[in-house]
């Protein structure tokens, strides 16, 4: 009854294969090997983005804050929920990686609304040299809160950012499974919906520790195939290298991206994880539980009495608290149930009987 995290889960066996072969003999570093430029290739043909520049790194904090530091220069803003990620969980490395530009908390939700955002967008530029300028549009998708946007919500924040010419970076830690909720593929869910760098998160979903950063321009590439130094891959690529985020041994990021993509794996590992999810919501829904979390694909938050909660952490249930276990036994507190593809369809109705007998 493991639901503290996605992040907790086990590496898929097809990775660590994957792993070992790559071990073998010798390979040209920092990318230059033939694995890391087939990769790239690869992601380019599942993105349907031929020009996209491709870069691999080790977190999606490293994903997200350089990402972020290309678009947003250090006297600029970016526009994100008060719930994302960059904001809560990352210790401030996008203002460390951008030189100090702030961020802008838009609307009170862990969803962005298209009136929210373009009111927080004209609130900006309206002070001259005392206030910050209008920087990029980021958006999470999953949200930290586990709802999936739409694809007509995506598609509207993207449409608000584009009337104020703003790039947009989507936040993609748990991009898998939210394109299989929604039934999209990839390149529906980032360049197509007016995405401009979308992080495709893997660590989440099975993989060992790697993001792929796709950088959507036009002049990324050259007509040969190669990859030009237009401004934005050329600074991802001098980020990178300065942040200390360039591997010199590459062939291992690319051995796990490779074994993610083939055969769809990704897609794979993501579907099953929203699937635990789903029977989760079954049986908390027929236990008339209050789920706080109205769009889930692997991530579901729910109210229970404090008793409740230290009864199934006592009984071995291992899930992360949002407000604080201490509090009389029949007062309400909100917790985070998250999925990941190695969780048993057993180990989800154990908990969920165990609930049942405490409520």
């Amino acid at each position: 009854m493991f639901f503290a995290s996605d992040n907790s889960g086990p590496v898929a066996p097809q990775v660590l294969d994957a792993l070992a072969r790559a071990n073998e003999g010798h390979a040209m570093g920092y990318g230059d090997d033939p694995l890391s430029q087939k990769v790239a290739e690869d992601l380019r043909v599942l993105f349907e983005a031929p020009e996209a520049a491709v870069y691999l790194v080790p977190t999606g904090t490293a994903a997200n804050a350089l990402s972020l530091a290309c678009l947003c220069p250090p006297y600029a803003t970016v526009f994100c929920s008060p719930a994302a990620h960059i904001h809560e969980d990352e210790c401030n490395a996008p203002e460390f990686y951008t030189g100090g530009a702030k961020l802008t908390l838009v609307g009170d939700s862990d969803r962005m609304t298209p009136e929210a955002l373009r009111a927080s967008i004209a609130g900006e530029e309206t002070r001259g040299v005392h206030g910050p300028l209008r920087g990029p549009v980021s958006i999470t998708q999953l949200t930290e809160r586990g709802n999936v946007y739409s694809m007509e919500e995506l598609r509207a924040l993207t449409g608000v950012a584009k009337e104020f010419g703003l790039p947009v970076h989507l936040d993609g830690a748990r991009f898998a499974n939210a394109a299989v909720k929604l039934g999209v593929t990839p390149a529906e869910m980032s360049w197509k919906a007016g995405v401009d760098i979308c992080v495709f998160g893997g660590t989440k979903n099975g993989l060992m520790g790697v993001e792929a950063v796709l950088i959507f321009d036009p002049a990324a590439r050259s007509s040969s195939g190669a990859v030009a130094q237009n401004r934005l891959a050329a600074e991802f690529e001098l980020r990178r290298k300065r942040g200390a985020l360039l591997f010199s041994k590459h062939r291992y990021l690319a051995a796990q991206m490779a074994a993610y993509l083939e055969g769809d794996l990704w897609r794979d590992l993501a579907g099953r994880a929203n699937a635990r999810c789903d029977q989760l919501v079954q049986g908390l829904k027929g236990l008339d539980v209050t789920l706080r979390t109205e769009q889930h694909a692997n991530v579901l938050f729910f109210d229970l009495p404090r008793r409740v909660h230290r009864e199934l952490h006592a009984a071995g249930a291992v899930y992360s608290m949002w407000d604080s276990l201490d509090g009389p036994d029949d007062s309400i507190a909100t917790a985070r149930l998250v999925c990941d593809w190695s969780l048993p369809p057993e180990a989800v109705s154990e908990f969920t009987d165990l609930l049942a007998r405490s409520l």
